[in-house]
């Protein structure tokens, strides 16, 4: 090629290189979009930077991994973390999270809420329908007609027939003293009133000791007196306990028989103690028994007893009902249901929507848009899946009644529950919040999951510097809690008195960010 040629040839790449890239440089969305990662929609793919416990303990993980129980961790992608802070008292959670942890929400509602109070319970024999068979004079049994327990008996049947010479001899002084009284007809009114006055008393003992009438007119008529009187049943029943022997003797006062009207029984129920204000008398009462699972019969609650069984926390509440056919049997298991009627319309949650601390009760409200307002509420009466809400939520209002807990995991509820208290005012510590203290650790066990630490002074407890045991929430904290080891640590109170490290970091770093506190 002459030189001239090859210094144009190279004058024209050189012009067209830089055009080139003065070009890219104006469009450099243009020439590298192969070098960016793109989603579906067109916009790049979130970064991954970690994965975190899925119950909000200070544990992450840069790759999948599972918890001991079996639950996977949760990825947390770059941007997730610098999204709009949630107001102050309300929480803030991503509308892919909350579609992961199956979110769901009810309306708090107005209703009548109609319960059923529920106990168990004994049948009893109506203690107004006992009777016993007590001789009010010494004597002997001559004769037993009724000489099984459990026989039933009708009223006025025969039972036993006893000997006494105390009546022989009460007899024989009434028939003397009729005599005389015929005989002193014609006498003086003196005499004729001290021998009445003499029958009438001797009269008087026999119907004392409940000598049929029926007995004394014929000893009246003939004058002849009967060795024996027989004792009948004052009413139809079952002999439900039988002393009496052929031949044996008995005392005035001593229980012979006891005869129950089985008509009528009662159930006696045992009534927890929270539901006993709901219970009154003349209250109708549904009663089913084992024996007979197609049957139900019914009753009212005739008397709630005034005391508490303080062993099992109840009141007893006795039922009252017609036992036809005698199928109702004394002892037997009953289960009874008490319809308790409403108090008109009130406002109302799922019982699945109250999260219970055991010190304070908790509603989550949707406010929408992935934001939730923790509302500390005031319950009052419920029944099987709603309970009513005194202070705390209104009508028609949106309530969290699936995933409750996944969302406490989820976001740091107890520090917007702070909000609740006065301004100024130092929040209580409650049950559960967590607590940080530098330490020193003595020793370790790794067998029962437990580590002793010399830790300085804890100002949310006001505890002073102290050596005592934690135990660990995981077992992989272990490896930074050597013997001497300086460190930080957060921990929890799980149950009353045990101390639960959740966070540990050597004392010169930051500490470990802890997803629930």
């Amino acid at each position: 090629m002459k030189p001239a040629a090859a210094l144009a040839a190279g004058l024209a790449l050189a012009v067209a290189g830089a055009a080139g890239g003065y070009w890219l440089g104006q469009h450099p969305a243009q020439e590298h979009t192969a070098a960016t990662t793109q989603t579906d929609g067109g916009k790049p793919a979130p970064k991954l930077l970690y994965y975190r416990n899925p119950m909000g303990l200070a544990d992450t993980s840069p790759t999948p991994k599972k918890d001991p129980m079996g639950m996977d961790y949760i990825p947390v992608y770059e941007g997730e973390t610098s999204e709009e802070p949630a107001a102050a008292g309300t929480l803030r959670i991503s509308t892919e999270k909350i579609q992961k942890l199956g979110v769901r929400t009810e309306k708090a509602e107005l209703r009548s809420l109609d319960k059923q109070v529920r106990a168990t319970g004994r049948v009893e024999p109506d203690e107004q329908r006992i009777y016993t068979i007590t001789p009010k004079f010494e004597g002997y049994v001559e004769r037993l007609h009724v000489n099984i327990t459990g026989q039933p008996v009708a009223k006025g049947q025969a039972l036993f027939d006893v000997y006494s010479p105390e009546l022989v001899s009460a007899q024989r002084e009434y028939a003397i003293a009729a005599e005389g009284v015929a005989a002193l007809k014609n006498a003086g009114n003196e005499a004729q009133a001290g021998m009445k006055q003499l029958a009438e008393s001797a009269l008087t003992r026999l119907r004392n000791w409940d000598v049929p009438e029926e007995q004394i007119r014929a000893l009246a008529r003939s004058g002849a007196t009967r060795r024996t009187l027989g004792f009948r049943s004052p009413v139809a029943g079952i002999v439900t306990e039988k002393k009496a022997l052929q031949g044996m003797r008995f005392m005035p006062g001593e229980s012979l028989y006891q005869i129950a009207d089985l008509s009528r029984v009662w159930v006696v129920a045992d009534v927890v103690e929270q539901d006993i204000g709901l219970v009154h008398s003349g209250a109708t009462a549904r009663v089913r028994i084992d024996a007979y699972p197609d049957k139900v019969f019914e009753g009212r609650i005739g008397y709630v007893y005034p005391t508490l069984n303080a062993e099992t926390r109840t009141v007893a509440v006795r039922i009252e009902l017609a036992n036809p056919g005698l199928l109702l049997k004394p002892a037997m298991f009953a289960r009874v249901d008490i319809p308790v009627g409403g108090k008109g319309q009130v406002v109302t949650v799922p019982t699945s929507a109250v999260i219970d601390s055991g010190t304070r009760r908790i509603v989550l409200v949707a406010l929408g848009e992935g934001r939730f307002a923790p509302r500390e509420v005031k319950l009052g009466a419920r029944d099987d899946n709603h309970v009513q809400v005194l202070e705390g939520v209104q009508a028609g209002e949106d309530v969290v009644v699936t995933a409750n807990f996944l969302i406490d995991a989820e976001s740091n509820l107890k520090a917007a529950l702070g909000s609740f208290e006065a301004p100024g005012q130092t929040p209580p510590v409650a049950k559960g919040a967590g607590h940080r203290a530098d330490a020193t650790v003595e020793s370790l066990d790794t067998q029962a999951g437990t580590v002793m630490l010399e830790h300085g002074p804890v100002a949310s407890l006001k505890w002073p510097a102290m050596s005592m045991e934690f135990k660990l929430v995981n077992p992989a904290q272990q490896s930074s809690l050597a013997p001497g080891a300086k460190v930080t640590v957060e921990f929890v109170e799980r149950q009353p008195g045990e101390w639960v490290i959740t966070s540990v970091s050597p004392r010169s770093a930051a500490p470990t960010p802890h997803a629930g506190h």
